[in-house]
């Protein structure tokens, strides 16, 4: 997330709240594709991290992107963690360990989100090249120890640092080590958030398997082919993973507001200053626990929604829904990501087929394949049928909404043609990191340094 909020406006009832997000609705007509990606900086001469300060640096990558595209710098402090598109149609962030992530504007089609974050590598090479700055897409940091992984100079950034070990055991792996790419999608009506969240929260797991390509940790395999998954299993619980609430047939708006103000929170900003929040829930807070310990102590409107950016489920739930479960990869990933979610989320003859595919999927069942998926990938099953049979009968389902939708390009294609690169994974039934590891015991002669020069960006 590139900027946290400031909206003094004082939060009102639950019911409030639920409404705030409830306002997100929109018409189909008016249903936009917003992609994220993150990816590792890392030197071309010895594949060591790229640290924050200096002439060749996270911050130089900033302020060399703010020149080229007159992007409004976000700062904490004196120093410069993003940029923002002065309309909203875009911005740039920075990761705790230095990973650097286009937030991408809301666009119409498939086609947009692709040209938009291939634009943004070329330009971004434009920048990182002279300094002997390359980037790699991967879902975990193949080489770094966590001492070795630069830290950023972000205020959130440091309580979270603190507070991580408190409630898990692989938060700082999660914040620092991993990478993802992530599509934020639109809802019309309760109703229709509601079969959403219920499809995609189901199948989240499923994305996690496509797209696993974190197979190795510290110059070595680390017996999983998704790590980024398997982190997720024990960050923090609290306000992670499934939510098996969302499966209900009556599941609301206010549901989620029980949910999330029953969370710890992080933090809260006041004059631009950060107040470490993690001693208390923001149900707590809205009780006013914190007064007395900071000024404007009575919770607003900008509270709730960076609370609301703090919240970890498979699916997060703000005024759009965010997918959450893929790995980083390769760029033509960045576009199969989205594809598969816009195929079986944005047309409704897909929705309703996805649905029904996964009706009798019990809550049990989806956690058992979220267990599972780290260790086998498409080799995992859920609900007793093999994964790779889903995988396929999904892929399937969202080809039809894609073509369903008849997005065309100049050359008279539909946006199906993003989902190519899952194609190729079905036709072999296993997952980029299986072909990772293939490589480590092969060609590379077991060693993951060839990774960076075969996968970079």
């Amino acid at each position: 997330m590139a900027r946290d909020t400031t909206d003094q406006t004082p939060l009102g009832t639950l019911d409030d709240m639920a409404a705030y997000m409830d306002a997100g609705s929109k018409p189909k007509e008016q249903f936009r594709i917003g992609t994220e990606h993150e990816k590792f900086a890392f030197f071309r001469a010895d594949n060591s991290p790229v640290p924050y300060f200096g002439e060749a640096s996270i911050s130089a990558l900033l302020k060399g992107m703010q020149g080229k595209l007159g992007w409004e710098p976000i700062m904490d402090g004196e120093n410069i963690i993003g940029l923002g598109e002065q309309h909203g149609m875009g911005a740039i962030s920075i990761e705790p360990g230095g990973q650097f992530e286009l937030s991408g504007a809301p666009v119409e089609t498939l086609h947009q989100t692709c040209k938009e974050s291939n634009q943004h590598l070329a330009v971004l090479r434009e920048i990182a090249e002279p300094l002997g700055i390359r980037f790699l897409g991967l879902g975990g940091s193949p080489k770094w120890t966590l001492a070795e992984t630069p830290r950023m100079p972000k205020s959130r950034y440091d309580i979270m640092t603190r507070y991580m070990p408190k409630v898990g055991t692989k938060g700082l792996d999660m914040m620092y080590r991993t990478c993802t790419i992530q599509v934020n999608l639109d809802f019309s009506s309760e109703a229709d958030m509601r079969q959403k969240m219920r499809v995609s929260m189901k199948l989240q797991s499923l994305a996690t398997a496509l797209f696993a390509s974190s197979p190795f940790t510290e110059g070595k395999p680390n017996g999983l082919l998704s790590w980024r998954g398997d982190i997720w299993r024990d960050t923090d619980n609290q306000r992670a993973g499934v939510l098996p609430f969302t499966f209900s047939k009556d599941f609301s708006f206010g549901d989620y507001v029980n949910w999330a103000i029953d969370a710890p929170m992080y933090f809260v900003v006041r004059d631009g200053r950060y107040h470490d929040c993690t001693h208390v829930t923001f149900r707590q807070f809205m009780n006013g626990a914190l007064k007395g310990e900071i000024t404007d102590w009575e919770p607003q409107l900008g509270d709730w929604t960076n609370h609301l950016s703090t919240l970890f489920p498979d699916v997060r739930l703000k005024r759009f829904l965010e997918m959450r479960g893929a790995d980083g990869g390769p760029w033509r990933r960045i576009c199969a990501l989205p594809a598969f979610w816009v195929g079986l989320l944005y047309d409704d003859a897909s929705l309703a087929a996805a649905d029904a595919a996964t009706a009798d999927w019990t809550v049990e069942d989806v956690i058992a394949m979220r267990d599972s998926v780290p260790v086998q990938g498409l080799k995992a099953s859920v609900a007793g049928r093999p994964l790779l049979d889903v995988a396929r009968e999904m892929v399937g389902i969202s080809r039809q909404g894609l073509k369903a939708r008849a997005r065309l390009n100049g050359d008279g294609q539909d946006e199906s043609i993003f989902l190519n690169t899952l194609d190729e994974v079905l036709a072999k039934g296993t997952t980029l990191a299986d072909d990772l590891l293939g490589l480590y015991h092969g060609r590379w002669n077991g060693s993951v340094e060839p990774v960076f020069e075969e996968y970079q960006y």
